[in-house]
């Protein structure tokens, strides 16, 4: 056996003091979770307070580990306004208020308020319309949903009794909600419409016998299989387009999570060849600590400390653990500011021509190691800036995200930002003959000539991030 010994070794390791921490999880947050941070912070630790009303204050150093001793020496306790000036002295600040509208789960309620339902239907119908997703589909089965009836509600029923209860369910606005599949969808929403035509009754034809086919697009069977011409087929292909695929989509007021609201993290005005930057923080609570902890401390150690009791050093330690943590949050809000700025100056100084008037062949390649080594930062810092912010520009609101691009090279040695690529593509893809969709080899092809030479598969992999679905699905007739 081999001996047991025990010996020391030195070596480096990277670790991240608690404040790092926190300030790289401020960094993360978009405008409107910092908002909720700051007065989560607010409620858990007494020492911090929002600022009514903030003035402007000197710069506050670094905050360090100081002794009780050092804070009763203090005359004040420093604040830091953390409201950026993105407004005049005469400007009344309002805040914004979002109203939320009906969910579809409401309305859907709403409506079933209106119908003459035993107490057990209204309660399985009114589980089944919770268990409906945002997009309107069912997508449990209904074995599975009766075992959570009898769990949770402690009501026994069956799938046939829960199938009764889905059937009226689809007779509710919008039509084709409650579908389990998108076939069934489809058809509730033909179905909801008087199949009067006869390009109605081949639209269902084709939906019910022949779906596979159609998802597939394989017209000329189609048509083969249904003896009708082009003209009559076209007709009734057009009827199902008309059809919603996702018919919760249709009823939103906002009350749904599929279009949240967009607030912005930067402003950007461009104004006389000049631009002017800002952060938002319209919303963001100004937060100061309370002087009346600091004075607390003063009365109970004015006595000096050897004449305190247990009890009163301890809360004197404790008050000063709360004073130190609001120190460090503060100074964590002041930093993610400073970087947050300085990411976004470079990265609109890197940008500058693209952003007087939005012209995407102006937006010039640019990966995330670029704005690094112009910052000095490092590259998991600037992508923790980058992610889920948004900046508001004349020409709209972007995300930090769609400016960043790889760099393809031209034969005359020139970089390109791949957006135009991107471009081209669109354009060749919405000019192409629909009947015979150009193919990516083709479009690969295309682009060669143009002097960007770039395989198929990356033809493909800027195809699907277009969301521009392949040739044969493309097909027209």
């Amino acid at each position: 056996m081999s001996n047991i010994n025990q010996r020391q070794i030195q070596k480096l390791s990277p670790t991240l003091s608690p404040q790092q921490i926190q300030m790289i999880k401020l960094l993360e947050l978009p405008t409107v979770q910092l908002e909720q941070r700051i007065k989560q912070e607010i409620e858990e630790n007494p020492v911090l307070e929002e600022d009514i009303s903030p003035e402007q204050k000197e710069e506050e150093q670094p905050p360090q580990e100081i002794s009780v001793e050092e804070y009763l020496k203090e005359d004040d306790t420093p604040s830091y306004k953390s409201h950026i000036n993105n407004y005049s002295k005469d400007d009344k600040q309002r805040p914004v208020y979002l109203s939320n509208g009906r969910s579809l789960h409401e309305y859907l309620e709403e409506q079933l308020g209106f119908r003459t339902l035993s107490a057990k239907d209204a309660a399985l119908a009114s589980y089944l319309i919770g268990s409906i997703d945002d997009d309107g589909y069912l997508r449990r089965d209904l074995e599975s949903v009766a075992d959570d009836i009898a769990f949770s509600v402690g009501l026994e029923t069956s799938a046939a009794e829960l199938e009764r209860i889905l059937g009226m369910i689809h007779e509710l606005e919008p039509a084709g909600v409650g579908a389990r599949n998108l076939q069934e969808c489809l058809l509730l929403q033909l179905d909801s419409r008087k199949v009067n035509t006869r390009s109605r009754r081949m639209a269902r034809k084709i939906l019910t016998s022949y779906f596979e086919e159609f998802t597939k697009k394989h017209y000329e069977k189609l048509m083969a299989r249904l003896g009708v011409d082009e003209d009559e087929f076209r007709e009734a292909i057009n009827e199902i387009k008309r059809l919603s695929p996702k018919p919760g989509n249709l009823y939103n007021e906002g009350g749904s999570e599929s279009m949240p609201y967009i607030i912005p993290d930067f402003i950007l005005d461009y104004q006389d060849g000049k631009f002017d930057l800002s952060l938002n923080s319209y919303n963001v609570p100004e937060v100061k600590v309370n002087k009346r902890y600091v004075e607390m401390i003063r009365e109970m150690a004015s006595g000096g400390t050897y004449n305190l009791s247990e009890g009163d050093k301890e809360a004197i330690q404790f008050v000063k653990n709360k004073l130190d943590s609001a120190k460090w949050f503060i100074s964590a809000i002041k930093q993610r500011y400073n970087t947050l700025m300085l990411t976004m100056n470079e990265i609109l100084a890197y940008q500058s021509e693209y952003f007087k008037d939005g012209d995407m062949s102006k937006l010039r390649p640019m990966i995330l190691k670029d704005i690094a080594d112009r910052t000095g930062l490092d590259v998991s810092t600037i992508s923790r800036v980058v992610n889920s912010k948004y900046i508001q520009t004349q020409f709209g609101i972007l995300s930090l995200k769609t400016l960043f691009s790889e760099a393809m090279q031209t034969d005359s040695g020139a970089e390109v930002s791949s957006y135009e690529i991107k471009n081209i593509l669109s354009e060749c893809i919405d000019n192409e003959d629909k009947r015979k969709p150009l193919t990516d080899e083709t479009l690969m092809d295309i682009l060669n000539i143009k002097g960007y030479h770039i395989a198929r598969r990356t033809v493909a992999k800027y195809r699907e991030m277009l969301g521009i679905p392949v040739a044969r699905l493309r097909k027209q007739i």
